[in-house]
């Protein structure tokens, strides 16, 4: 019976570790998105994702004259072909550079106010602090300085005209507006 008892008492413990060390690949904070942080270089991605695939968008650096592409693009993607994420490094051509930001596309990398790419304004708003609010011409980006987040809302989702120089305010957002793209800056 003690040996069963242990038993039991091993294998609960194993696959605590394991849950933790799993949920904590999808954990966004300040700095940090799953297993990248701030200290994460570009060489390291190979290793952090090596059951996944990563596929390089490498700009021309200063060096070129790819006008329409500014920065390097890391996407990945796990085995399946889902698009997880987008890195850009802070130094384009440069494998030791540190990450600049990541797009996440994949709703299981969340916040701990439950932020994910699927996460509607209200809960947006709800559960996090909107410091500011810039308008383009086709979308409305929430700045969220606690998480150093910015959220970028489509205008057609907020009932105006896209390419329109209208500002918005937090009052004119929907409570069903959904995110356009989701992005963590390490910076």
């Amino acid at each position: 019976m003690k040996t069963y008892i242990y038993n039991s008492l091993v294998l609960l413990l194993l696959l605590s570790i394991f849950s933790c060390s799993d949920s904590e690949k999808f954990d966004i904070e300040k700095g940090k998105v799953g297993h990248l942080t701030t200290k994460t270089t570009i060489k390291e991605l190979s290793k952090i994702f090596k059951n996944d695939s990563i596929v390089s968008n490498l700009s021309e650096g200063a060096l070129g004259d790819n006008y329409f592409q500014d920065d390097d693009e890391y996407l990945i993607y796990n085995k399946l072909g889902k698009h997880l994420l987008t890195i850009v490094p802070k130094e384009q051509l440069d494998t030791t550079s540190t990450i600049k930001s990541i797009q996440v596309f994949d709703d299981r990398f969340k916040t701990n106010t439950g932020l994910t790419i699927r996460t509607t304004f209200s809960d947006i708003r709800a559960n996090n602090n909107i410091n500011k609010i810039e308008s383009s011409f086709s979308s409305a980006t929430l700045f969220i300085d606690e998480l150093n987040v910015t959220i970028a809302i489509d205008k057609q989702e907020l009932g105006l005209k896209a390419f329109s120089n209208q500002k918005v305010t937090l009052e004119q957002i929907p409570d069903i507006a959904k995110m356009k793209s989701f992005i963590v800056w390490f910076n």
